[in-house]
Formats: structure tokens, sequence, C-alpha cells
């Protein structure tokens, strides 16, 4: 590997890395970095929509109702063809929801972030997002 190879798969790791912490810290408007204007987000595994990034900030900002989340990510495959490439992440996400009464209960999904991705003037950029939700607990 060089070092622009380097360069470009800290990047991507960097990118989906924010991608993730936006989500974690209900930083909506954050997201608006990480995509292309013609990006597509498609959340069509956990009955969420297939459109632009205006479609899916409301999605994402729902979450089912849950007051917590908190991704973690794992392997991040990577494949460099010069100023595009694709990264498929695997994810665990925790989540919490309160009941009435104060109870707490624990779910999770997991599963893989599929990204389409090109160089821009501003560095790494999705213009494909697919959550490919695996497996779930306590649904």
């Amino acid at each position: 590997m060089d070092l622009q190879e380097l360069s470009d798969r800290f990047e991507i790791t960097e990118l989906i890395t924010r991608y993730t912490r936006a989500i974690d810290t209900s930083c909506w408007d954050d997201l608006d970095a990480l995509f292309t204007e013609d990006a597509v987000l498609d959340y069509s595994s956990v009955g969420g929509p297939a459109g632009d990034l205006a479609e899916a900030k409301p999605f994402i900002a729902n979450l089912s109702g849950f007051e917590r989340w908190q991704h973690l990510i794992g392997q991040v495959a990577i494949e460099l063809e010069g100023d595009h490439a694709s990264a498929t992440a695997y994810f665990t996400n925790p989540m919490v929801a309160r009941a009435p009464d104060g109870t707490e209960t624990l779910y999770e999904v997991g599963g893989y972030y599929h990204h389409d991705l090109i160089r821009t003037p501003d560095g790494w950029r999705s213009r494909k997002l697919v959550d490919e939700n695996i497996w779930t607990k306590g649904f």
C-alpha cells in the first residue's frame, strides 16, 4: 500500500465513524457533510425509506421511540478504484427503550452498512448507503 491508499482508507473509515457518531449524538445536520447532494440512503431493510438525505433524516431521527442507542463498528472492508470506492462496515447497535413505568428494555440489531463513495474536492463522500440488517435481539 502506498501513502495515498492508506490515506483514502483512513478517510473512508473516518467517514463511517462520523456517520454513526452523528446518529448516536442526534446531530442530524452533521450528516450533510458526509453525503453527496444526490446520495441515496436505503433503510428499507428496517421499514424505512430509500431516498435522499432529506427523506432519510426524519426516519433516522425518530429511531422508533428508542431513548438511547450506541453503534459499534467492527470490520470495515474497503475496495478502492481511483476516485471511487465501496465499503462495508459491520455494525451492532444496542438500543434502550423506556416503558411508561420507567422500566428499560435493551434491544439489539446487527448488520452491515454498505457505502458507495466518491472522492470530491472536499474529501470522500458517500453517494449511496444501504443499511442491511442481518439480525435482531429483543424485538
